[in-house]
């Protein structure tokens, strides 16, 4: 075909192209991604943009990786995806053990899906299945806290914070959740004492907690006290309850632990990774889960998890996830995450002087200003653009998760972009 000039592109991109979270057609231009190499975005019209969000959280390598690339070359000389009912194949067998080595101890089985939304849809199905297969069908809700986000696909919606999120559209046809206050930044006795007489309250209708362990990612960009997963890890245990860490955004490194469970030292019934699994190549996500969990599956009187999608196992996905982790293993990838919330630290301490900035916040690899008032995104984007950054602001916050590979100048550009796009939204 043809290649399309940039007018025309961007015309048929308006008439077709229904992008992410936004209106049909849409109403804001988007930018035109010409190429990517190390921490750049070549985009038409502005030259190379530092890309501060890592593809939505998942490119931690970097674009144009030659690891990555290579394994995608060489897993394509073999197959690019056979189905997985009935088949296997090394890299998707590999893959599993490599997640289950790495996983917090006692996750020893593991689902493999499409992305991170179908995982959680996974891990609920695994909790509500487990408790039918036991003869305990009353247990069939599940609890969260608020200011959650677990995805878009309908169980998860249902778990995402049903008023400041974005699915209260769903209100009234989702399933009804259990859903306990917001965890504070820091260890309140107080709120644990309520954390655990809410589990304890509903425990008889509960088939699991699910949250998103030290870090509220889409929902809001909070921080919260490891001491919290220990509080709800033992009032499951005390009240016959399964738990499970939504591990999307938090897993292989971006909190400083390879997973943010490790932070609390506590292993989950089910955890859900996505996103960076593949250093951001291709769509891939997985549900690891106990044998506990498993076993009381297989002993139902439908003892078989049905779920199957296309192309679940995919093994041009798997082999590029092996890659991406043996790439994040093998080097020092602890003391580069530990750079980049130094240099994240530096960048962003001057945003606490903008007028309208409420807080400015920091872990691992993810940076965080927090506005008094929703953000004009299409003005705070400019202004990062016109940095040299690619941000993608979005309600009060203007937020960072670069690559782990960026360097300190671009970090300082980051957060000059992050500044700046406070400033003007």
């Amino acid at each position: 075909m043809p290649e399309l000039d940039i007018d025309a592109l961007l015309d048929l991109d308006r008439r077709h192209v229904w992008h992410p979270y936004g209106p049909m057609p849409g109403r804001q231009q988007p930018l035109v991604v010409e190429s990517a190499a190390g921490v750049q975005l070549r985009v038409a019209g502005h030259g190379e943009l530092v890309d501060g969000m890592s593809s939505w959280w998942s490119a931690i390598h970097g674009y144009n990786h030659p690891v990555l690339n290579d394994a995608a070359r060489g897993q394509l000389d073999r197959m690019s995806h056979v189905m997985f009912g009935g088949l296997t194949h090394e890299p998707a067998v590999r893959l599993a053990e490599r997640l289950v080595d790495m996983s917090p101890e006692g996750l020893e089985h593991v689902f493999l899906a499409d992305s991170g939304s179908v995982s959680v849809e996974v891990a609920l199905k695994m909790c509500l299945q487990y408790w039918r297969s036991l003869g305990r069908p009353e247990k069939r809700r599940m609890l969260t806290w608020r200011g959650g986000y677990h995805g878009d696909t309908w169980q998860p919606m249902s778990v995402c914070d049903p008023e400041g999120g974005m699915h209260g559209l769903w209100s009234g046809v989702l399933a009804e959740q259990v859903f306990a206050d917001a965890p504070p930044t820091e260890y309140e006795e107080s709120y644990a004492e309520r954390l655990r007489d809410t589990v304890e309250r509903h425990a008889h209708e509960l088939a699991a907690v699910i949250v998103e362990p030290v870090v509220q990612g889409a929902g809001g960009m909070r921080f919260h006290s490891p001491a919290y997963l220990r509080v709800l890890r033992e009032v499951c245990d005390a009240h016959d309850v399964l738990l499970v860490f939504d591990e999307i955004a938090t897993g292989f490194g971006r909190t400083g632990a390879l997973f943010a469970a490790e932070h609390a030292a506590v292993t989950p019934d089910v955890m859900c990774v996505g996103k960076a699994l593949t250093g951001g190549y291709l769509t891939m996500a997985a549900t690891l889960c106990t044998p506990r969990v498993a076993d009381g599956i297989s002993r139902g009187e439908v003892p078989v998890l049905a779920h199957g999608p296309t192309f679940m196992g995919n093994p041009l996905a798997a082999a590029v996830a092996n890659a991406s982790i043996d790439l994040l293993l093998g080097q020092d990838w602890r003391a580069e995450v530990k750079r980049i919330e130094s240099g994240l630290h530096d960048a962003l301490s001057p945003a606490s002087e903008i007028d309208g900035v409420q807080d400015v916040r920091v872990l691992g690899a993810i940076g965080v200003v927090q506005l008094d008032h929703d953000i004009d995104m299409a003005a705070a984007t400019r202004a990062a653009v016109a940095e040299g950054v690619w941000l993608r602001p979005f309600r009060d916050l203007v937020y960072t998760m670069p690559p782990y590979i960026t360097g300190d100048e671009d970090l300082a550009r980051i957060g000059r972009a992050v500044c700046a796009a406070a400033r003007e939204g």
